[in-house]
């Protein structure tokens, strides 16, 4: 059987196969969305496939929404052809269960799936019309961290923003550009309230697609494309609000192993895809089951119930302590560490290396031992019990196949806030540094994965970073073996606050990284032998 909105009506089968569907009428929500959106979504990836999307289908499920989300995909034409409209915008979502069973579902909130680009003309005529429709509430984003960026590392812009910047909203070709074009359209048909929510897993999130997009609209303006007053009622937080938020799920691409259970029910057509751009694409998604979204709540046209489907509503300052919490201290500096260490050390599971006491030493003393005393509790999470469910229960779950080479993605994208945040937190507390020794050694783990050579001294593939041409030729002539080949090639990189979020040579701990990457490079083997040297006090 495969999954489309025919095969919906078989509910015997999908019974038998364990598979939960849809308690709605699929076709009358997808027709009042199209009449009155309320809701569009980009970056249709697995993360909103398996949480967000999901959050929605929940409350279509109870009764508490009658319509659903609108997906749409600046970058990946083939996500949106493949995998939605080859599916009939449905998803096979999986939970992966800490005991090595799965529970299915058909998520079906997405009523249609859309690419965001004007050469697109039919999809982005539809996205105007329903950028100008006053009952949307909300645009939201997972998109990654590189999505908001418009300037490349030496602080200048990137190619296609110059562009973008120059040529006007009508020929918008980047992410926040194309958003900057759909709410000046919007603001063109009357000027409805919105909220532009990032859901994207960083520090500030709001902040940093509000900077984004208000750069875009003065640069338009100063050229000559909009008027002043587009730029104040971006920044008229009673008409466009930038909510701030922190979300957690992981979502490991497709296991081949969940491709066999499904397949061996009878649901067919489950094989992943690659796209021509790459991107690796399946028609179902598989997931862990822990998650969580805090949103700050500031909604000027209103918003779907989602505190009755898990979501946490609340203010600013707990948005940001909780993001704080979750990002720079208690999973995603210990996701990054794990990700550069276990593509040295030839792993290619997350869980296997929670088997591995050097690197389980590693985690939990960069967890506890040296991010919790910088963290303040926000309230309405713990994070020594949040920290415990990551090391204890989510990280080494058996039946999660997430990769160190996918969390290595993007990694210089990442370093600044899950490691360069808690360092800003010992300058400013004026905590001495001394005892310090995970945080630095996550930091040289990554300049050492850059040399694109393993532990054993063989040629490694290197995951994708926008960064990473650059970053290799900075540190172009290191070799395996000879430290003395490094000279001062750390430096310009330690330096750059673009990429650490402040200058580390400032601090003492510029020097501790180098001392541990020349450890590192010593030969063969000399990761492992490091690791266990400096962490065994």
């Amino acid at each position: 059987m495969k999954v489309n909105m025919e095969s919906l009506q078989n509910t015997a089968f999908w019974e038998k196969a364990g598979v939960r569907l849809p308690r709605y009428d699929v076709a009358a929500m997808r027709e009042k969305t199209k009449e009155a959106p309320i809701w569009v979504h980009f970056g249709a990836g697995n993360i909103f496939r398996a949480y967000i999307a999901a959050l929605q289908q929940r409350l279509l499920d109870a009764g508490l929404a009658d319509r659903g989300i609108i997906a749409a995909d600046t970058f990946d034409v083939d996500n949106i052809r493949m995998i939605y409209g080859g599916y009939d915008n449905l998803t096979m979502s999986v939970t992966l269960n800490a005991d090595a069973t799965i529970d299915k579902e058909i998520v079906a909130s997405v009523s249609e799936a859309l690419v965001a680009q004007p050469a697109e003309k039919e999809d982005y005529a539809r996205l105007q019309e329903i950028f100008a429709a006053p009952s949307l509430q909300m645009a939201s984003f997972t998109i990654t961290e590189k999505g908001y960026a418009l300037r490349q590392m030496d602080g200048s812009y990137l190619k296609v923003v110059a562009e973008d910047l120059e040529n006007g909203p009508e020929n918008a070709r980047h992410a926040m550009t194309i958003v900057a074009a759909l709410l000046w359209h919007r603001y063109q048909h009357g000027k409805p309230p919105i909220a532009v929510v990032s859901m994207d897993n960083c520090s500030h999130n709001g902040e940093k697609l509000q900077g984004s997009i208000l750069e875009v609209a003065r640069a338009w303006q100063a050229n000559g494309f909009v008027p002043q007053d587009f730029v104040r009622w971006l920044t008229d937080e009673s008409q466009v609000s930038f909510p701030w938020s922190m979300i957690d799920k992981i979502t490991p691409r497709p296991s081949p192993e969940v491709q066999r259970m499904l397949e061996e029910t009878g649901i067919e057509g489950m094989a992943p895809l690659e796209t021509p751009r790459g991107s690796f694409v399946a028609p179902f998604v598989n997931a862990e089951k822990a998650q969580y979204l805090v949103v700050e709540d500031i909604f000027p046209n209103g918003r779907p119930p989602l505190e009755k489907a898990g979501v946490y509503f609340t203010d600013r300052k707990t948005v940001n302590l909780t993001e704080r919490m979750k990002v720079t201290t208690c999973l995603n500096p210990l996701h990054t560490a794990l990700a550069v260490y276990g593509c040295l050390l030839g792993y290619t599971l997350i869980r296997e290396e929670m088997k591995d006491p050097d690197l389980v030493r590693l985690v939990r003393r960069l967890g506890y031992l040296e991010g919790l005393p910088v963290v303040t509790d926000p309230g309405i999470l713990s994070p020594k019990a949040f920290i415990d469910e990551v090391v204890e229960q989510r990280l080494p779950n058996p039946f999660m196949p997430d990769a160190p080479q996918r969390i290595a993605t993007d990694t210089s994208q990442k370093v600044g806030i899950r490691f360069g945040e808690t360092i800003k937190s010992y300058v400013a507390e004026n905590r001495p540094m001394d005892g310090l020794v995970a945080l630095p050694l996550a930091i040289a783990g990554w300049f050492r994965y850059l040399l694109g050579v393993d532990d054993q001294g063989n040629a490694m593939a290197l995951s994708g970073d926008p960064l990473l041409p650059e970053l290799q030729k900075q540190l172009a002539g290191i070799e395996l073996g000879k430290p003395e080949t490094v000279g001062d090639k750390l430096k310009p990189i330690l330096k750059n606050s673009l990429v650490f979020g402040s200058d580390l040579t400032a601090t003492p701990l510029a020097a501790r990284i180098e001392e541990y990457f020349l450890a590192e490079i010593a030969g063969p083997g000399a990761v492992r032998r490091s690791l266990q040297e400096f962490l065994k006090a």
